[in-house]
């Protein structure tokens, strides 16, 4: 483990997507990674949450539309027709890292950021695991893999069997020839239930029926359309953006299963949990060795906490020419949260566009002196 510096003009919190394309466009801004500013992160090794996700997950685009800026991901060519399985973008991010000379420092858990006086102009703390470092600024792109959210259901703390969020599922062997359920209308259950159905017993619920996109449609079709709304709105135009479109991304794997028949039979919501399984208001009740949460993930902004900048929404207000910068604490920048700090900035892709305006609005603001806005 590195030691960290005691001061630096600017700090990244987070190495996963957002935190390597702000660093990216920091040091291509003249800063050199490792002196003007420093990339703190958690983890023992590069790659952000990839790591941590399940073993045979997929991006729902091909390469050529999952890149960060600077340099395109490699091609994966397999029966996936190319979309890059979880290890590929570990491998990607890794490289990334690598290439540019980042200097991430790690593990080094960022545990608060603090004012440092009462002087709006003055320094911030950045108090990590092991040592404290006095900035400027300061970039939070710590994404949300470490807030997953599960819904308060009646009785779950009944339930005697395993619960798992998605942020914990890690392979389908793993359940073998037990009777799971999976919770979710998105992307991520749909491919848990693909590769679970192989070895278990399988019910999908959701709360609403889920939405399908033709086989010929994927990511880069959502993130264009998403995109184009956003554009539509800020003109003062309307667009009905992604919702006429579908949720879920037919990857290889969720083809297969839906030719299996898996994905014909979707149940509503139960209402509550039981000791042996789950319960619908009409009275059915299912078994359930396994629950399998795939219901989201909130912003880890705990770090954040002693600067009191979050709303009731649990989000942090942001403006700025960047879009990202706080409005109760400019010194203060949120990259890569999702589309409230950027069209689509929590995908590889849209990530992009808000890194680099984030760039510009910290190099602005340390060139612009500690009297400057």
């Amino acid at each position: 483990m590195r030691s960290l510096p005691t001061r630096a003009q600017a700090v990244v919190v987070g190495a996963g997507q957002a935190g390597l394309a702000t660093s990216f466009y920091l040091r291509r801004a003249g800063l050199v990674p490792g002196d003007d500013f420093v990339v703190l992160d958690a983890a023992e090794s590069p790659g952000g949450a990839w790591p941590r996700m399940w073993e045979r997950l997929r991006l729902f685009s091909p390469s050529t539309a999952s890149s960060l800026p600077g340099w395109m991901m490699p091609p994966w060519d397999d029966r996936t027709h190319g979309y890059p399985p979880r290890a590929h973008v570990v491998g990607y991010l890794t490289e990334y890292e690598k290439r540019y000379s980042l200097s991430v420092l790690r593990p080094h858990r960022v545990l608060a950021v603090r004012r440092a006086d009462e002087d709006p102009d003055g320094d911030l703390v950045v108090e990590a695991s092991t040592s404290r470092i006095a900035t400027r600024a300061v970039v939070s792109a710590t994404g949300t893999w470490e807030s997953p959210f599960r819904p308060s259901i009646a009785g779950s703390d009944l339930f005697a069997g395993l619960q798992l969020h998605a942020a914990d599922y890690r392979r389908p062997e793993d359940l073998a020839g037990r009777r799971v359920v999976v919770v979710g209308g998105g992307n991520s259950a749909a491919q848990i239930v693909a590769e679970v159905s192989t070895t278990a017993t399988t019910t999908w619920v959701t709360r609403r029926p889920p939405r399908f996109l033709p086989d010929d449609v994927d990511g880069r079709d959502l993130f264009a359309a998403a995109t184009a709304r956003l554009r539509a709105l800020d003109e003062g135009r309307e667009h009905g953006g992604v919702g006429g479109l579908g949720d879920i991304v037919m990857v290889p794997e969720v083809r297969e299963a839906r030719d299996r028949g898996v994905l014909d039979e979707v149940r509503p919501m139960f209402s509550r949990m039981t000791p042996t399984g789950v319960a619908w208001p009409d009275g059915r009740e299912e078994l359930a060795d396994v629950v399998i949460w795939c219901t989201g993930f909130r912003p880890a902004l705990r770090h954040l906490a002693p600067l009191g900048l979050r709303g009731p929404d649990g989000r942090v207000a942001v403006d700025g020419p960047s879009g990202t910068q706080a409005v109760e604490e400019p010194r203060v920048f949120l990259v890569g949260y999702g589309d409230w700090t950027g069209p689509a900035s929590a995908t590889l892709v849209g990530v992009g566009p808000s890194a680099r305006a984030t760039a510009a609005a910290v190099v602005g603001r340390l060139h612009a002196g500690p009297a400057g806005g």
